[in-house]
Formats: C-alpha cells, structure tokens, sequence
C-alpha cells in the first residue's frame, strides 16, 4: 500500500477459546523504518487502534528491509456495545482475514 502510510503491520495472531485475539505479532512504524517482531496483547491492540493508529495485515517482504506485502485495513468494531478488532465492518467476533494463526 504505497497510498497511505500505517502505523503497524499485523502478521499473525493468537486467539484464545473465546475467538477474542491473545496477542498479535507486529511490527510497528519507528519514524521511517519498523521495529523488529513485537507481540501485541489484546488491550495493547485495543489501545493503539483508539488512539486512531492504522494496523494493516500483512508480512515483511524478504530481503527487502521495512518492505511489507500488505493486506486489509484493522479496524475496532463496536457492536452491541461489544468491541471486536478485524479487517471486516459487520464482524461479530475478533477476526483478521488473511493471518496465519500462531
């Protein structure tokens, strides 16, 4: 996505038995380049997407420094008073299209 600049980009995710996300691994925008691998709980997730951060799915491209094949946009859905994060607007549980399942 060459367009539009993100904050961070997800490329796995842990769910636990409830469907909720455990934790993602991430890497997230420091300036111009990206940080390394980082895992991302749940609130940690919750936290960055409030505070109006753009996650995208996608993984780092080999060989090709903070190059990554990007997917869908992450967004918090709130429904029911619930809160779900996922790459589609009429989710009902946390879902990310795409992302390998640790």
């Amino acid at each position: 996505m060459a367009d539009k600049k993100f904050d961070g980009v997800i490329e796995a995710a842990r769910y636990a038995r409830k469907g909720q996300i455990e934790f993602v691994r991430a890497y997230e925008r420091r300036g111009a380049t990206f940080s390394d691998s980082v895992l991302l709980d749940r609130k940690t997730l919750l936290e960055r997407l409030k505070a109006k951060k753009r996650f995208v799915t996608g993984a780092r491209r080999a060989l090709w420094a903070g190059t990554f094949a990007t997917g869908s946009d992450v967004t918090l859905v709130t429904r029911d008073g619930r809160e779900f994060v996922s790459t589609r607007a009429d989710a009902a549980e946390d879902t990310l299209d795409g992302v390998p399942v640790l």
